[in-house]
């Protein structure tokens, strides 16, 4: 019976490890060996933009939505194998980062993430199925453990989301100083030569070093407030060949896809005084110039096509009172966006978050600016320097 209870406790504490309290939970198997456990996250947002509405796209937008709106199951079974399986239910996703749809986007519901896990040894561990892959840390930092309101709104990578599906290895070496990444995704979407001039995996390689309190997990916080001193150096590489045509008409000019990223996060808590923090990262993704071609493929420019840039973000977190202010820079370049060449986007915002029980309650209010070095219309595609303001309230239950 003693067993018993401690191997259940002992699951019970590795499944609570990634939130203050959690929903229900289940044991089954012998001696209590296998745990699952249900969980839900919301985040409703308030924004108010001050464009991108009325007859002519100029008066205030005001929109009530879910950021995030998700049911995660997590389970374990021993020490060596866990799952975690996670749905997200998107609905009328009508302001977007850069403008407001002209038509309702609808609803969605989707398998988030389906990852299997096997844990051989601290230095050698196996992800499967589908999951964040290696590249920027802003990425694989937590969806509800961010420092600002969101992680950039710039960072994704060409043909596929946050998520791709393959297989991952990991681990930590050199008493969790060092931690080593390799994996193989599918990257773009299986499709036939009249859309891709070839179907390849997207391989993947990220380390770190982190030089005070490890971070060892396959994921990373925006902040641990103040739970841990950090200072971790990070650097990962992609790549994907032939992955688009520079002329998809006439089916030539073959293009790959890679992309590069270095990385620094820092927080450090000081008693009576309070926690800092600080994070930067440049990234950039090449696609062989397709955006030169004749008829590019619509994937290789845009929001998420050829592109390179930066941010850096700082916080201060009170030392008696549950508020940490924050603020964040951005600066991008894009080959091609709405129709304008060589675009480039200065983002800057600040704020505050209020941790009503850390972050599983949590109160954020975010006024960002968005510039558009060159502003105009294209073929109806509107490029406007606009302000939003964002209230938004997280539950993790």
């Amino acid at each position: 019976m003693k067993k018993r209870f401690f191997s259940a406790s002992l699951l019970g504490v590795m499944l609570l490890s990634g939130t203050a309290f959690a929903g229900p939970k289940m044991t089954f198997g012998p001696n209590d060996e296998g745990a699952l456990q249900l969980d839900y996250k919301g985040q409703l947002q308030m924004t108010v933009r001050d464009s991108g509405s009325g007859e002519n796209n100029d008066d205030t937008t005001m929109n009530f939505n879910f950021r995030r709106n998700r049911l995660a199951l997590m389970g374990k079974y021993g020490d060596m194998m866990s799952l975690y399986v996670q749905t997200e239910y998107t609905e009328d996703p009508n302001v977007t980062t850069l403008g407001i749809s002209s038509t309702d986007q609808g609803s969605e519901f989707q398998l988030l993430d389906a990852v299997m896990r096997f844990k051989f040894d601290n230095a050698f561990r196996v992800n499967v199925g589908k999951f964040k892959y290696n590249l920027s840390r802003e990425n694989l930092e937590a969806c509800e453990m961010p420092l600002t309101l969101d992680r950039s709104l710039f960072i994704r990578t060409a043909y596929t989301s946050t998520r791709d599906t393959g297989v991952a290895v990991w681990g930590n070496l050199f008493n969790d100083l060092f931690q080593y990444r390799l994996d193989a995704m599918e990257g773009r979407k299986a499709v036939s030569g009249e859309t891709a001039p070839a179907s390849n995996f997207r391989y993947s390689a990220r380390a770190h070093v982190t030089l005070l309190d490890p971070e060892n997990d396959y994921g990373y916080k925006g902040t641990y407030l103040g739970q841990k001193k950090v200072a971790t150096i990070g650097a990962a590489y992609q790549f994907e060949p032939e992955v688009a045509y520079g002329d998809t008409v006439a089916r030539t000019d073959k293009k790959d896809y890679s992309a590069w990223t270095v990385d620094g996060f820092v927080e450090y808590p000081l008693e009576g005084v309070g926690t800092f923090t600080a994070s930067a990262a440049y990234e950039d993704v090449d696609l062989d110039d397709a955006y030169q071609g004749g008829n590019p493929d619509s994937g290789a420019i845009g929001l998420n096509g050829q592109k390179n840039g930066w941010y850096v973000k700082g916080g201060y977190l009170l030392p008696h009172l549950p508020l940490q202010f924050f603020g964040r820079y951005e600066k991008w370049r894009f080959a091609s966006l709405n129709g304008i060449y060589d675009q480039k986007i200065d983002w800057y915002g600040a704020g505050a978050n209020y941790y009503l029980r850390g972050q599983n309650l949590k109160l954020t209010m975010e006024v960002s600016r968005t510039n558009f070095d060159q502003e105009g219309t294209v073929n109806g595609n509107r490029s406007e320097d606009f302000t939003s303001v964002v209230t938004q309230l997280q539950l993790i239950f």
